[in-house]
């Protein structure tokens, strides 16, 4: 067996002001040719979990391009030919294969076309023979399509958000894949879609309403009903058309059964629509409970989230801890913040430096900037691999990072945005969890997976920005309507 490996992932979010560009995915990776094979290392995500079971099955594994961005802005149209051209010329290159194995994200977005996962597919297969089965692995979060069901083509999902079975979901595809090359397995797919936006901070797979909507999809599969049955509650920071909550299964040659499946899942999480409201606490209040209460507070900054696409600038936190006093506590308060202008002055006068910084919303331009006075405590390159569940193994760069003493105020000043899922974010500036009593960190829901166990408590702020928690406050002009919880709809669509 011949098998080409691509992938070309990216998570978009339409609201912030500026784009991802092919320098936005170097920031993450790209690898090209052999480099896909060598270069993840140990990394527990789809592309080596691809490799490791087509390694297994002692088949031919044809290298194309892994590429992948952290959330941002619509990728420019320049740039995403760019990587696409890249990878279909690799394909054409190889001569013949017997399939292919992609993963994409499911909500990547180009600047004049808002389903760039389709076009990816669309494109591979231009490349193909007609009846080349190709695999594919989507993130959880995807915005699915009906442009994305076409010919020979299968979608396995995430099965767990927050994401900790990213290379699980590689190894399913994968193996489904060698099944359908032995003829043991002929994939259909059904996709049903519900007018439902679920924050994200209530779309936790493990809690519910989602919990029993997915407990479902696995019995489901357990019966033998389904191949796979994944559930897309979507990543809501994108104004495109027919946005929603989305459920996409494969099963095995029997197109009604597939179809069936979908429904009753898709109509399970709407008849629960009122539950997924998220529990948000006002930024003030998740600081005075920090600051007066016994053990580690770990708060979200939903609003200012790079994992959702933020420019991860915003002063809101940090204004509000020096409001609070946060400063003059007997405790840490730790916070981040991207400011590659900050950080290369707080470097240039070096450890030990009292500076006067200005701080925040530079990219995003949604506020003032703050103007704050501290020591420089650390400088570091920014570099670390990710340990905790989910993406353990990936390499994190926030570029040139310095945390800031603003009297008993952490702040993580770095020059990239990043992941920050990991604690790493904070132990590879040399800050110890422990001896604090809040930190702040950007993320939705992947943050608990890391912090929970350190923690006394984990609450979600409700911050304003880009990747705001409340779906009320979103201003959407592109979606289709009505919307839930946008609109009251009493009905079933």
């Amino acid at each position: 067996m011949r098998i080409a490996v691509g992938s070309l992932m990216q998570e978009t979010n339409t609201f912030v002001p500026f784009k991802t560009t092919v320098e936005t995915f170097e920031n993450v990776y790209i690898h090209r040719g052999d480099a896909v094979l060598t270069d993840f290392g140990d990394t527990r995500t789809e592309v080596p979990a691809f490799l490791h079971v087509l390694r297994e099955a002692g088949a031919e594994i044809v290298p194309l391009l892994a590429a992948m961005a952290l959330a941002s802005g619509p990728v420019e149209r320049t740039s995403f030919d760019f990587l696409l051209n890249d990878l279909v010329a690799r394909l054409r290159a190889a001569g013949p294969v017997d399939a292919v194995l992609l993963a994409l994200h499911g909500a990547l977005v180009v600047e004049d076309a808002s389903d760039g996962d389709a076009e990816i597919v669309g494109r591979v297969r231009e490349a193909l023979p007609p009846g080349t089965p190709i695999g594919v692995s989507l993130d959880l979060h995807g915005h699915i399509t009906s442009a994305m069901l076409q010919p020979d083509v299968f979608y396995v999902g995430y099965q767990e958000y927050p994401h900790i079975d990213q290379w699980e979901t590689g190894e399913r595809t994968a193996r489904l894949l060698l099944e359908v090359l032995a003829g043991q397995r002929h994939p259909v797919m059904a996709l049903t879609k519900r007018p439902l936006l679920v924050s994200p901070v209530n779309a936790r797979t493990g809690n519910e309403p989602l919990a029993t909507i997915v407990r479902a999809a696995r019995a489901m599969e357990e019966a033998g009903e389904v191949l796979h049955a994944s559930v897309f509650p979507v990543q809501p920071w994108m104004d495109v058309p027919d946005l929603g909550f989305a459920v996409l299964v494969c099963a095995d040659k029997d197109q009604q059964a597939a179809q069936r499946a979908a429904d009753r899942l898709a109509d399970m999480a709407w008849q629960a629509r009122a539950q997924f409201e998220p529990d948000l606490v006002p930024l003030d209040e998740a600081i005075q409970i920090g600051l007066t209460s016994e053990g580690l507070t770990t708060v979200g900054d939903v609003g200012d989230s790079p994992s959702g696409g933020s420019a991860a600038d915003s002063g809101a936190v940090l204004r509000a801890l020096l409001a609070a006093g946060a400063d003059r506590g007997p405790r840490l308060s730790l916070l981040t913040t991207c400011d590659p202008e900050a950080a290369a002055e707080a470097a240039k006068a070096g450890v030990g430096a009292t500076v006067t910084l200005r701080i925040g919303h530079k990219r995003t331009r949604d506020g003032e900037p703050l103007t704050v006075t501290g020591r420089v405590k650390t400088v570091t390159d920014g570099d670390f691999t990710m340990h905790d569940a989910g993406a353990q193994g990936l390499l994190c760069h926030l570029g040139l990072t310095a945390v800031l003493a603003i009297g008993a105020i952490r702040l993580v000043i770095r020059s990239l945005p990043a992941f920050e899922w990991d604690t790493g974010v904070y132990t590879s500036a040399g800050l110890d969890l422990r001896e604090a009593a809040l930190v702040f960190v950007k993320s939705p829901s992947h943050f608990r997976v890391a912090y929970t166990p350190l923690s006394a408590r984990v609450l979600i702020a409700d911050t304003p920005g880009t990747t705001c928690a409340n779906m009320r406050r979103i201003p959407f002009r592109n979606v289709t309507r009505p919307l839930y919880p946008l609109d009251d709809i009493n009905s079933q669509p």
